[in-house]
């Protein structure tokens, strides 16, 4: 089934730097329904996490770069719907330069923007004493920009859904991101839906079984 939107981290990594920076879209994680709590409001959204992978120089001139010379990444997440206050919508709308037409808002499939490219404007916070990077807007790449020409990207394209994702994907993510897909009821069902079905067929669907971690 395709991810489809309608009507952060304690990374080792070191943080992207501040700025506004070409980047490329590489992942797409879907994290099914996740529940947060604020101001005594509990909350039940399906969630979609958006990875870029960063490219260019900082502000003396260093290429933005991890220390095993990999582009830098950044992700945002999102609830996913295209609803009109949604950031979802806003930060596509700005990227595609228009916003979506009536067609478009009843179901965009995120596959759409993996392997795209665009400028992203980062900012820096801090809590608790550690600095954050947060991805603030997404907007298109500047036409000057695409006729000198865009590098080439480094990382594999992911688009990772609760209902079809490979489990053996899902064991390469971080433990964070397997932790929230893994909690989610829709990442539940479908481990429950493949016990029943390897019952009645009697282990048809062994396999599956042993990538479950309990």
């Amino acid at each position: 089934m395709s991810i489809i939107a309608s009507s952060n981290s304690t990374s080792s990594f070191k943080p992207v730097p501040s700025g506004m920076h070409l980047a490329r879209c590489y992942r797409v994680i879907d994290f099914g329904t996740q529940t947060s709590t604020y101001q005594g409001k509990t909350n039940h959204l399906h969630k979609v996490l958006v990875g870029f992978e960063v490219h260019g120089e900082d502000a003396d001139g260093k290429p933005i770069r991890t220390d095993d010379g990999k582009p830098m990444i950044i992700a945002k997440q999102y609830t996913l719907s295209l609803n009109e206050k949604a950031n979802l919508r806003a930060d596509l709308a700005s990227w595609r330069g228009r916003d979506f037409t009536p067609e478009e808002v009843r179901g965009f499939d995120l596959k759409n923007i993996l392997g795209h490219w665009a400028m992203i404007s980062v900012t820096a916070s801090e809590r608790d004493g550690r600095e954050y990077t947060n991805i603030s807007n997404v907007n298109p790449v500047p036409a000057q920009v695409k006729k000198a020409g865009l590098p080439e990207g480094e990382n594999d394209l992911v688009y990772w859904s609760i209902t079809e994702g490979s489990l053996e994907e899902l064991e390469k993510f971080g433990k964070g991101i397997q932790e929230k897909i893994k909690g989610s009821p829709e990442f539940q069902r479908r481990m429950n839906g493949a016990h029943e079905y390897a019952k009645a067929t009697g282990g048809a669907f062994d396999d599956l079984a042993d990538d479950i971690p309990f």
